[in-house]
């Protein structure tokens, strides 16, 4: 909660900065679902495993600063949930989930004017807000070897921060002033939420498609 209050604090004080500048400048929300999974190999030598995907709802806070025409940094505070659900053989399941505050720093390059084709990519951290598990059912995959652990009790310690990489592709229209998008989005973790050494090697990745809407609440002159 501190954590987030820090970032929040932050984004003001970039808004006040940028309003100085008389820049243009849009303030937005943006939501849809994300779909989640970890690839991992439970032991060295062990083959690596996909888990099944975890869809959820996310939603984000947008700040957009247009340093060009059709360029741009664009700042989000994201609610984002990663997970997996593993199968065992039997058709038994484990699922956890785990919650973060994500803050994706990302450029902007736009291709059109009223209709607009637009990648976006950066690097992006987080905290992890809590974490959960919703059903366990087995301890070793189809292979024989160790299935993901849990996070959801006090003894699994998971790791707080995140980092990664995020990159995204969309279509957007002008309406006036403001502006309606619509976005894929892909998220790649290099930390990993394990703490206790039970996971030799884990990855979580995410795909997220999402509608976000924008209000030009600052032009250039």
């Amino acid at each position: 909660m501190h954590a987030m209050l820090k970032i929040l604090l932050s984004l003001s004080l970039l808004l006040f900065v940028i309003a100085d500048m008389q820049a243009q400048t849009s303030l937005g929300v943006r939501a849809g679902y994300s779909s989640s999974n970890v690839s991992y190999r439970s032991a060295p030598g062990a083959p690596p495993r996909r888990t099944g995907d975890v869809l959820t709802p996310t939603y984000s806070f947008v700040i957009e600063q247009f340093f060009a025409d059709n360029a741009g940094v664009q700042l989000e505070v994201q609610w984002l949930t990663h997970g997996y659900a593993e199968q065992d053989t039997l058709g038994n399941v484990n699922e956890s989930r785990l919650n973060y505050m994500k803050v994706p720093v990302l450029s902007n390059f736009y291709i059109g004017n009223k209709n607009r084709f637009h990648i976006k990519m950066g690097p992006h951290f987080g905290m992890l807000l809590n974490a959960s598990d919703i059903r366990r059912t087995h301890e070793t995959n189809d292979l024989g070897l160790p299935s993901m652990p849990q996070y959801g009790r006090e003894t699994d310690a998971p790791q707080r921060f995140m980092y990664g990489l995020t990159g995204g592709v969309g279509l957007s229209r002008l309406l006036g002033r403001n502006t309606v998008q619509a976005e894929l989005r892909f998220g790649y973790e290099f930390g990993r939420p394990e703490g206790l050494d039970r996971v030799f090697d884990m990855n979580f990745s995410s795909l997220e498609l999402t509608l976000s809407y924008l209000f030009a609440v600052i032009r250039r002159p």
